[in-house]
């Protein structure tokens, strides 16, 4: 019962941060379009949140899985997110744009917290008893939020106006603040209370600490070492930024449309609608090898971006984006169950981490790119979106294993396409 009662906190507060996030994104577009009329200032806000998370990534992960109560850890950096947009909303207009963009970055360097930072800490809330459907549960929270915060954001920005939209993007992020703060101590910590050294304990298991420099490495040399994980990170990162092309171009392929630009931000719920649909055929239906889920993701994604180039009317965008979100969500579910199963156990936190970190800053990187390319043509912006997704396609083909290479712990073909404890027939 304890269990249950902590991993329904911990499924509150990941709602709660990741829809903050989700809706924090597109908050800042709006508001950046509604005050300076510039797209090339609202994506810099948008990229800035987003491009540092390389750095926080890996540092954020190695200080996790070394922090004796990593929830706390957590919670801080949930406020210290939530401040930087705090900043943003309030000084925007009135400070020059590159010291906003300025702070945008470095609340961006926490944002790998509203994502892999709660998924490392489940095992700590669930236990083995209930890791599988803890993971199960969890994987259904990124739907979730990519289905409420650009909904959130777009109905908030056109109803009460985007500053709006960046203020209940900020309170959900706040929101999850005392859910973190609870998450449960490592065992280490616990036993140390009880008089237990920290120290001593690895003394006898015969292990010590490494220094932090190498922590910070550590989780991108484990995917650079194991082709596949190399292969799906490569792919993914590739992929998002495409996404990032395409969460610019909504707002303003709304406003082409219909004339707001508020509508435009439905456009990526619709997406994030059909994921979640994908997504739960997939889980009843999974298939053998999750990591061919990657590779065929970019296809329809590509062929969504494509048609919302050439769309003359909302119907039109709409069947662009549920084409597109019908690639997205399972490429996301088959990537978290490469990481799972291919992932070192004592490195599990730091390459979930590294590897959100780093197709975090492909997403700024895209959006960076949209913003210039959607002020000169939206078409032409979305056209290159879809080419970006043929290139992560063709990374896919060109940075695998070598057919029928084996590597320790592999698991039965099948087995695992979801979160560490999911069999294949079981509901993600």
């Amino acid at each position: 019962m304890k269990s249950r009662y902590r991993l329904a906190g911990y499924l509150a507060g990941t709602v709660a941060a990741r829809t903050g996030d989700d809706t924090s994104g597109p908050a800042l577009l709006l508001l950046g379009l509604s005050a300076t009329g510039s797209v090339t200032v609202a994506s810099s806000l948008l990229a800035g949140l987003t491009i540092s998370s390389a750095v926080g990534g890996p540092v954020f992960g190695a200080l996790l899985d070394r922090s004796p109560r990593p929830g706390r850890m957590l919670a801080g950096a949930l406020a210290a997110y939530a401040a930087g947009l705090l900043v943003i909303l309030l000084a925007l207009g009135h400070v020059p744009t590159p010291a906003l963009v300025g702070v945008a970055v470095l609340a961006g360097v926490l944002g790998p917290a509203l994502t892999g930072g709660w998924t490392a800490q489940l095992p700590l809330v669930a236990g083995e008893a209930d890791l599988r459907r803890g993971s199960a549960l969890d994987g259904l929270t990124y739907n979730v939020a990519s289905l409420g915060g650009p909904a959130l954001a777009g109905a908030l920005a056109t109803a009460a106006g985007a500053p709006a939209a960046v203020a209940v993007s900020i309170g959900l992020v706040l929101l999850a603040v005392p859910a973190a703060w609870t998450l449960p101590a490592r065992p280490s910590a616990r036993e140390d209370a009880e008089g237990a050294s920290v120290a001593g304990d690895a003394r006898e298991r015969g292990t010590e600490r490494e220094p932090l420099w190498r922590d910070l490495t550590a989780g991108l040399s484990a995917i650079t070492r194991h082709p596949r994980l190399r292969r799906a990170t490569l792919t993914t990162t590739v992929s998002f930024a495409g996404a990032g092309v395409l969460t610019v171009c909504a707002p303003l392929l709304g406003t082409r449309l219909t004339g707001e630009g508020g509508y435009g931000t439905l456009l990526l719920s619709a997406l994030a609608a059909s994921a979640l649909v994908a997504n739960m055929v997939l889980a009843r239906r999974p298939p053998a090898v999750p990591d061919r889920v990657i590779l065929l993701g970019t296809l329809p994604i590509a062929t969504g971006s494509a048609l919302a180039a050439a769309a003359g009317s909302p119907a039109t965008a709409v069947v662009a984006a549920v084409l597109a979100g019908l690639g997205q969500g399972p490429q996301l579910i088959a990537v978290l169950a490469v990481r799972h199963r291919d992932a070192p156990e004592r490195l599990r936190g730091q390459v979930f981490t590294t590897a959100a970190s780093l197709k975090i800053s492909a997403f700024a990187v895209g959006s960076a790119v949209a913003g210039p390319l959607a002020e000169h043509s939206v078409p032409a912006a979305l056209l290159t979106g879809a080419g970006v997704q043929l290139l992560a396609a063709l990374a896919y083909l060109l940075s695998g294993p070598r057919s029928g290479q084996q590597f320790p712990g592999d698991r039965p073909h099948g087995l695992l396409v979801g979160p560490p404890g999911v069999a294949a027939g079981q509901p993600e």
